[in-house]
């Protein structure tokens, strides 16, 4: 049986909810938030930026033939979610949210219950292979066929003591050819004196010692043996904008994010 809500714990699913000025949010988490934004005030601007960015690979997905989509580390349902943006383009996309979090499960269910396309499935990116066996997403996605996998944000929060890279790796293996992966996660290259007092917050939501903060080339280790799509691993404003214009200061707002295909043997 779950655990009864706890509003006086901060929850990070509810921080990032906060963060994009979401209403789903309780004094505790808004506690937490203004916490770091008193650390970073960009990291409201970030929080636009990775839901931008994860529209514009949803799109270039669908153009590429991929119909079918796994949401790894969903957040709290809002405007434009993924399988929104995959209909608008093909009404047939189907879509599974997958989350370890009580608070996102309820939000999602509720809002996704009347909808045979979607599914919400509880899980996480630590456990591939429970995952993509699971009777509810199977009943929603074909696994012999190619899937766009999207890691918004998860990955970010796993220390490498729990090697996130093996688990990664074993998905990749798992997905058919033709599938491709696609991650977002903050990196401290270009706002090192950050990193510290961030972590510290997050350790203290997550109630975790470790530290799991990244820089690029660490996340970059995420794809391998895939191929990644251009531009690569990039800043999140750097990924196929839509205006050129907005990637100018893409540094600032520290996101990096890549797609990768799973390529033929």
């Amino acid at each position: 049986m779950r655990a009864a809500l706890d509003i006086t714990a901060p929850n990070h699913a509810r921080i990032a909810n906060y963060f994009l000025g979401g209403k789903d949010n309780f004094a505790a988490d808004r506690e937490a938030a203004e916490a770091i934004i008193a650390v970073a005030p960009e990291v409201r601007v970030m929080a636009r930026e990775s839901h931008q960015f994860h529209a514009r690979v949803v799109r270039y997905l669908v153009e590429q033939g991929v119909t079918q989509f796994l949401n790894i580390g969903a957040g709290i349902p809002a405007d434009h979610n993924t399988h929104q943006i995959a209909r608008s383009l093909a009404p047939d996309a189907r879509v599974v949210y997958v989350s370890d979090d009580s608070v996102v499960l309820s939000h999602s269910r509720a809002l996704l219950a009347t909808d045979p396309g979607t599914g919400v499935t509880e899980g996480d990116i630590m456990h591939p292979d429970e995952l993509l066996a699971d009777p509810g997403l199977r009943r929603v996605l074909d696994v012999s066929r190619p899937i766009g996998v999207m890691v918004p944000s998860a990955l970010q929060f796993i220390p490498d003591d729990d090697d996130p890279y093996k688990q990664v790796a074993r998905l990749r293996d798992l997905l058919a050819v033709g599938s491709h992966l696609t991650i977002v996660h903050a990196v401290f290259d270009s706002r090192p004196e950050v990193a510290g007092p961030i972590v510290e917050i997050y350790r203290r939501v997550l109630g975790r010692p470790e530290d799991a903060s990244r820089k690029r080339a660490q996340v970059l280790r995420f794809f391998d043996g895939m191929e990644l799509v251009e531009p690569g691993l990039v800043y999140v404003r750097q990924w196929r904008p839509d205006n050129p214009l907005s990637t100018h200061n893409a540094e600032k707002f520290w996101l990096v994010g890549g797609v990768a295909r799973k390529p033929a043997p």
